[in-house]
């Protein structure tokens, strides 16, 4: 059956959303496939308990770590893990222990990892992969998930923002759902800035899948997030786990049947999970079409990016963290000016806590919340 469909090329590492003619909201991904925004839930009905579920797919040479409550591959070359899995269960989201906020290095990591020198004047958060609050449940599992190895540098306003608000509604699907298989990691390559003597590598992206392997609802669902403030819905992230797996090489859920597997990570049903306020799905009666544009993003070659996009802020995710500072460097200079009782105060400058490609801090100076200017 044909659709009449109003198409949208679909930006990098996410699905667009369109209209069909008779008013039904569909969601286009960068394969070139769809799905109703509305689909029901994969109907599996045959599920055994599966040990080691959460664990993607690893090779002889791999050395998978094993904590209290989390397991982890660490990558030598990035000083970071690769991956942190875990699967948490509703009567682990029952806090018994407080945060130990005592950062160590992780004793199993035989090579090099991060210190409290790596990130001391970075701009960058110690960014966890597996949150503390999943950990709550025990103190030796509070304790590990303090160690630099399921750490990552992640710009204050992601990891105080869009991010932890996906890790609280993670703890809700788990609590809903009775239990939640969860694997996150950085999106790593060699491309990447680095921060400390170490040289612990940055991440432009994050990751988070999601596996719900409880009948009669069995669901699947992918994140792929810019290090950076967002003020999007999480739901807007949201793709399949298939995406996933083509972005970083990983292969999730390597031990469920093929035939499950293939649907469950090639499906993104967005109904599927509950969303806190968020209305992903709209009143179909009242869906109007949204007209793309191209990114307003600047590649670093300096040219326009040809990307197109839905988003309001007018840029794609590869260039989200673009819109704060595009409105900073259009505003007019007021360091001249005292600001009245009328008049907004001026977010105090700092130096940009960038580095440049030569190694040396960059000199310029910035307002941005993330403490890093235009190029950085």
């Amino acid at each position: 059956m044909l659709l009449a469909l109003v198409i949208f090329k679909p930006v990098s590492f996410g699905q667009q959303q369109a209209t069909t003619t008779s008013g039904k909201k569909v969601l286009l991904f960068e394969n070139a496939t769809w799905l109703y925004a509305d689909s029901v839930s994969l109907n599996i009905n045959n599920t055994t308990k599966i040990a080691g579920l959460e664990i993607p797919k690893t090779t002889p040479k791999d050395e998978v770590i094993s904590h209290t409550g989390y397991s982890l591959l660490f990558n030598k070359t990035h000083k970071q893990a690769n991956w942190v899995a875990y699967e948490l269960t509703k009567d682990e989201t029952n806090k018994i222990y407080d945060r130990t906020d005592k950062f160590i290095p992780d004793p199993k990591v035989k090579s090099t990892t991060s210190f409290n020198i790596d990130y001391k004047g970075s701009g960058y958060d110690r960014g966890h992969l597996a949150p503390a609050s999943d950990m709550g449940w025990s103190l030796t599992a509070m304790s590990e998930s303090f160690y630099y190895s399921n750490m990552s540098p992640q710009a204050p306003s992601f990891n105080r923002g869009i991010w932890k608000k996906l890790e609280e509604q993670v703890r809700t699907w788990a609590i809903e759902n009775e239990s939640i298989y969860v694997v996150t990691g950085p999106v790593l390559s060699n491309d990447l800035e680095s921060i400390g003597p170490n040289k612990i590598s940055v991440p432009k992206y994050y990751y988070k899948v999601l596996l719900d392997y409880t009948v009669p609802n069995i669901k699947g669902i992918g994140f792929i997030l810019p290090n950076a403030a967002s003020k999007e819905e999480l739901h807007a992230f949201a793709v399949t786990i298939d995406s996933v797996e083509k972005l970083t090489g990983l292969d999730f859920f390597e031990l469920l049947p093929n035939d499950q597997e293939e649907v469950i990570e090639s499906t993104n049903c967005i109904a599927c999970w509950t969303w806190g306020n968020e209305n992903p799905i709209a009143d179909k009666s009242a869906i109007k079409t949204t007209q793309s544009t191209q990114c307003k993003g600047i590649t670093k070659a300096g040219n326009r990016c040809k990307n197109k996009t839905t988003n309001s802020s007018g840029y794609c995710y590869h260039h989200v963290g673009q819109q704060k500072d595009a409105v900073n460097e259009n505003k007019s200079p007021q360091t001249n000016i005292k600001p009245n009782n009328n008049q907004e105060k001026k977010s105090a400058t700092v130096q940009c806590s960038g580095t440049t490609k030569a190694g040396n801090r960059c000199k310029r100076m910035t307002s941005n919340a993330n403490g890093r200017c235009y190029q950085h």
